[in-house]
């Protein structure tokens, strides 16, 4: 297949350019506005407030209204450069050296917007009376809070009749090479935080104290040394990190009056919220019963783990990125969150985007060519899409 026609490498210098690092906008959102715009996509730009969080600018672009309805969707918001001298390029330049394009967000996720955008610019100029429509989901909250983003304009596509019938997301994910990998779900992720009150004292006169250090480390020993399951087809099984153990106490001869801990479990389809609320209360429970204690605890909910059963429209974007790239492509559910997790309650939704060495990182780029063919997959995946009965 040739080229697409739009440069998805200028694309990408403008939106590297404008210097989007969360909540800034920076003319992000305006700069892909108008080149769809200029292609005949119906824009909105859809502000969200929140009392807590920031203002959130976000972007809903679509060409057409009847179905099949294909969505694109990403986000133009980056993480902070950290420190600038360390970069052998600008950060905000979008410089091309040795066929490297620099900048943050040139992968994640800047590229694949751009790719996405020419490929199907490139597609309506061509097809303008293509049959179905074609959408972009654009957020610039993906890489903070995620709470007046990809949430909110779901919520407001649902209210105005926008519900796509399958969804794309850009994120990186592929590992070595373009094409290698597509994830089709996410693990879940779910953080807690335990306490446990005890009794300050003396370590000479243990009997006038209440530890909280043992009954605590009772429980951190019982949770990561039992296996919450053996994952299934699609999944590895499910893993719990304690990230933290603190008392802070800086004697060597006190007992501390509380001790707390941290820990995230990231899971499968094997478990959802409430099981694994229900796992680590009986635990709790059982040491509670051995030892005693008053405990409190915490929760904070990421994300409900989630998969697209493998099925046409996967099939379909495989076949795409095999007849570009060669490769066939493995299907994963590894890696963190995306807002792949909140689309997957209104439509079929998967992940393909370009490697992702770089991302997050000092002197974050992508190769000239891999962003061509990047846009060139997400071509043929177009083409495919209106050419099928999906």
């Amino acid at each position: 297949m040739k080229n697409t026609s739009a440069d998805p490498v200028q694309i990408l210098q403008d939106l590297i350019r404008c210097p989007s690092v969360t909540p800034l906008d920076a003319g992000a959102l305006g700069t892909l506005e108008n080149l769809l715009s200029q292609a005949g996509f119906s824009c909105h730009r859809l502000v969200f407030k929140d009392e807590d969080t920031p203002d959130i600018d976000n972007l809903f672009a679509r060409y057409g209204t009847k179905a099949p309805h294909l969505c694109f969707a990403g986000h133009t918001d980056v993480v902070p450069v950290g420190d600038e001298a360390d970069w052998t390029q600008p950060p905000f330049g979008a410089v091309i050296a040795n066929g490297q394009l620099y900048g943050r967000g040139a992968t994640d996720m800047k590229g694949s917007v751009a790719a996405f955008a020419a490929a199907a610019t490139d597609y309506l100029k061509e097809n303008p009376k293509a049959a179905g429509s074609i959408s972009f989901l654009i957020t610039g909250d993906e890489e903070g809070p995620a709470i007046n983003g990809t949430v909110k304009v779901l919520e407001w596509m649902k209210k105005f009749h926008h519900v796509p019938d399958h969804c794309l997301v850009g994120e990186p994910t592929c590992v070595d090479a373009l094409g290698d990998t597509i994830k089709i779900g996410r693990r879940g992720s779910l953080s807690f935080i335990v306490t446990v009150e005890g009794k300050q004292g003396h370590v000479a006169y243990p009997n006038k104290t209440d530890n909280p250090v043992h009954k605590l480390a009772r429980l951190v020993d019982r949770i990561s040394s039992t296996a919450l399951d053996q994952g299934n087809d699609y999944f590895d099984p499910s893993t719990l990190a304690v990230t933290s153990f603190d008392v802070n106490n800086k004697a060597t001869n006190v007992v501390p009056a509380r001790a707390t801990a941290k820990f995230n479990i990231r899971f499968s389809t094997e478990h959802n919220y409430d099981s694994l609320r229900g796992w680590v209360d009986g635990h709790i429970e059982t040491v509670k019963a051995e030892l005693g204690g008053r405990w409190t605890v915490v929760i904070n909910e990421g994300a409900e783990a989630f998969i697209t059963e493998p099925g046409s429209f996967v099939g379909l974007v495989q076949d795409a990125v095999e007849q570009e790239t060669g490769l066939l492509p493995k299907l994963s559910t590894s890696g963190g969150t995306s807002d792949a997790r909140f689309i997957k309650d209104y439509c079929p939704v998967l992940e393909f985007g370009p490697t992702n060495a770089t991302i997050h990182q000092v002197d974050e780029r992508i190769d000239v060519e891999e962003l061509k063919a990047t846009a060139r997959i997400y071509r043929r995946i177009i083409e495919a899409y209106f050419g099928s009965s999906l």
